[in-house]
């Protein structure tokens, strides 16, 4: 058994803020107590019984993030399943939700089923989105009912776009049936001369084409109305503009089957971070202008936008160290979430503590329909206690992560994890802060 005492707890989904202790058996909290007065039974007493002091220290659900790639199968020298799960339970996350272009890519029962048999052998919770086409191409849907019952958490050809507006209404209406969620990357490649950097500043200084807010706006406005007209839930993944924050707001006063997520970097950097760290700054899509960057703090802040998920995109040294037009696009996430969320939305004001663990824990568990991201008796042993005055910093070496590609190495962070309980076992905890 394990009890966590002395921690301030907070719990989104029941609104719960105070100081409580933590009774935990096996995978389940039996008991949560004012301080000092768990009640334990004569066979509790029976138990040994491992204590966790927290005092200091939010005791949290463990952080749910439903776009993470772990590169696993197909491109295992930038991550894997296994060193994806221990970057994950660095950062506070218990659950994980993986995109699907990998390769193969997960298109297949069988490469599905070998995702998810690994995933199971780690120390968190692993699930995997399935893809909504075949080989990612746009052209044919997957057999998307054997991969829902297979155990795809939901849908997405993340890393592209869906084109054919009939293939995508197709797999809305599909998926819907299935009680499954799709999410859309929406960048139209029409539009795109170079991709991952900001079509103006960022591509005139490094002497590119870029990639323009236009291609996220034109996608974004004709699959949120589709997935209206379907009531399929969609959810639209790392939002990059302001245009795309306004449309997604207007929608959801007409319709409760869209949602969109917000990545710590979209919140935090602008396209100045392009000019400063190049490749280590480029992304799909791009960091825009301080407005958008201030657009999606406010559609955070007021509802907007949903869910914060990093898009934990690994690659390998030497791939980012290509001229700007070869490298790949993406930086590592799971480490540095927390941290970026209490620095630039909490500490600010314009979330709270509550609020910014709602979209990192509730929320995504909630669109994914996961156990997962509260809080409660009888519910999962899934834990993060962290430290959100202390301070770390982000170095190359302190990665779990098999890569690392961040334009935040060097920097001082506030929020330090101490423990990750999943399922009632501590899968990570801080040598440094934990005693």
């Amino acid at each position: 058994m394990l009890c966590i005492r002395n921690g301030y707890v907070i719990d989104p989904k029941s609104g719960l803020e105070g100081y409580r202790d933590i009774l935990i058996k096996d995978d389940k909290i039996v008991e949560i107590a004012e301080q000092g007065k768990i009640s334990a039974n004569e066979n509790m007493r029976a138990e040994h019984i491992e204590y966790i002091d927290a005092a200091g220290m939010v005791a949290a659900p463990g952080l749910v993030d439903v776009h993470v790639h772990f590169r696993d199968p197909g491109f295992t020298y930038k991550e894997d399943i296994e060193s994806g799960a221990a970057a994950a339970a660095k950062g506070g996350f218990t659950t994980v939700v993986l995109m699907a272009n990998t390769k193969p890519a997960v298109d297949s029962e069988e490469t599905l089923d070998y995702v998810i048999k690994k995933g199971k052998k780690t120390g968190i919770k692993v699930h995997t989105c399935a893809n909504v086409t075949k080989g990612m191409k746009g052209q044919e849907l997957v057999d998307m009912e054997s991969l829902s019952n297979a155990g795809a958490a939901g849908f997405t050809d993340d890393g592209v776009p869906i084109l054919d507006e009939d293939i995508l209404r197709e797999a809305l209406r599909k998926a819907a049936k299935l009680g499954k969620p799709i999410s859309l990357h929406e960048e139209n490649p029409k539009y795109i001369t170079n991709n991952g950097i900001n079509a103006g500043k960022a591509s005139k200084y490094l002497g590119i084409g870029g990639s323009p807010r236009e291609a996220e706006i034109d996608m974004v406005k004709r699959d949120i109305e589709i997935a209206a007209e379907e009531e399929s839930d969609l959810s639209i993944q790392h939002i990059s503009t302001k245009e795309a924050v306004e449309l997604i707001r207007q929608i959801k006063k007409k319709s409760g089957h869209i949602f969109a997520e917000a990545t710590p970097h979209h919140f935090t950097l602008t396209q100045e971070a392009a000019i400063k760290y190049g490749a280590l700054a480029k992304m799909n899509p791009p960091l825009r202008e301080e407005a958008d960057r201030l657009a999606i703090i406010e559609g955070l802040r007021d509802g907007t936008i949903d869910m914060i998920a990093t898009d934990h995109a690994p690659h390998s040294a030497e791939e980012k160290e290509k001229p700007i037009t070869e490298a790949p696009s993406g930086i590592i996430g799971l480490e540095t979430s927390l941290s970026l969320g209490i620095r630039e939305l909490v500490m600010p004001g314009y979330l709270t503590m509550i609020e910014l663990l709602r979209k990192m824990s509730t929320a995504p568990a909630e669109f994914y329909h996961l156990n997962a991201g509260y809080i409660a008796e009888g519910g999962p042993a899934d834990l993060v206690i962290f430290d959100k005055d202390a301070k770390w910093q982000v170095t190359k070496e302190g990665f779990a992560s098999k890569s690392c590609n961040s334009p935040f190495v060097g920097e001082w962070l506030p929020g330090v994890v101490a423990y990750t309980i999943c399922d009632g076992e501590i899968v990570y905890k801080d040598k440094s802060l934990v005693k």
